[in-house]
């Protein structure tokens, strides 16, 4: 067991598990997002640092079918912040919220030595994915590209440059995918720690191991912070979803089953 997941078995709570705890139909989920931890000043502008923050919490509600409603937002500064880097910080928070219809309620403001964020989101959701329901045999798939996130977090730490719409800093998150095969799909996560890394989450938590169908390289499968979706469903409902996801101009991986062998997670772990 690792430290993080040492922890986080020290609270003993039905509502632990998932991306966020599914109370009623209400979703709670909460991301910490710092400076030196997972990003520097100097890659990023305060607008782009502050629209990421939003857009790796709405992550969480996302992977869960909710639709987010309300924010709360934790921001210390360090005193060497403008006027100008505050508007910046709150006009990258403000035109997310718009983008996904978020009310931005309160939350807190303290001084500190560096930036350092964190946001609770509010969400609603009438059928929720969550990550237990994996079933002997299910496939397991994950959207998009992988890798694209660890390959540019390396050009960064060796003082190379990014492109502007790089997956680091541009996340673009699958709602609507998620939605659409809501029907489809059984169990689903996020990918913010690495695809093997999640699948461990899920293959413990369901008590299963995994069958790969196909060799992924572990510069993929160990890049965090990717927040592609990784799902899990049917054998039997295969060709529907990958028609789905083509009409949604989604890539759409199928990579494993669930089995009875035991799986070993072989990337390192992101938090300790």
């Amino acid at each position: 067991m690792n430290l993080e997941n040492y922890f986080i078995s020290k609270f003993n709570s039905k509502y632990i598990g998932d991306d966020g705890a599914l109370i009623g139909n209400v979703v709670y989920s909460k991301d910490a997002f710092f400076e030196n931890v997972h990003f520097k000043r100097k890659w990023m502008s305060c607008f782009e640092i502050a629209q990421k923050a939003m857009l790796v919490n709405i992550s969480d509600a996302v992977a869960m079918n909710a639709r987010p409603k309300y924010a709360l937002l934790s921001v210390s500064m360090p005193k060497s912040m403008t006027k100008s880097d505050m508007e910046a910080l709150a006009n990258g928070f403000k035109s997310v919220a718009q983008q996904y219809n978020i009310e931005i309620i309160g939350g807190d403001t303290i001084s500190n030595s560096k930036l350092d964020i964190t946001v609770t989101i509010v969400s609603e959701t009438k059928k929720p994915l969550l990550r237990s329901k994996v079933r002997q045999n299910y496939l397991f798939a994950y959207t998009g590209r992988l890798g694209d996130s660890a390959k540019d977090l390396k050009k960064l730490q060796n003082l190379g440059k990014i492109h502007k719409k790089s997956k680091f800093v541009n996340i673009h998150l699958r709602d609507k995918f998620v939605s659409n095969n809501i029907r489809i799909l059984k169990a689903g996560m996020d990918i913010s720690d690495g695809l093997y890394s999640d699948l461990d989450k899920m293959a413990s938590l369901n008590r299963v191991g995994i069958q790969f169908l196909k060799k992924i390289p572990k510069c993929i499968a160990c890049s965090g912070e990717e927040y592609e979706m990784l799902v899990a469903f049917d054998a039997r409902d295969t060709k529907k979803l990958l028609m789905h996801a083509k009409k949604s101009r989604t890539k759409l991986t199928i990579f494993a089953k669930a089995a009875r062998n035991r799986y070993i997670n072989r990337c390192k772990a992101h938090h300790f």
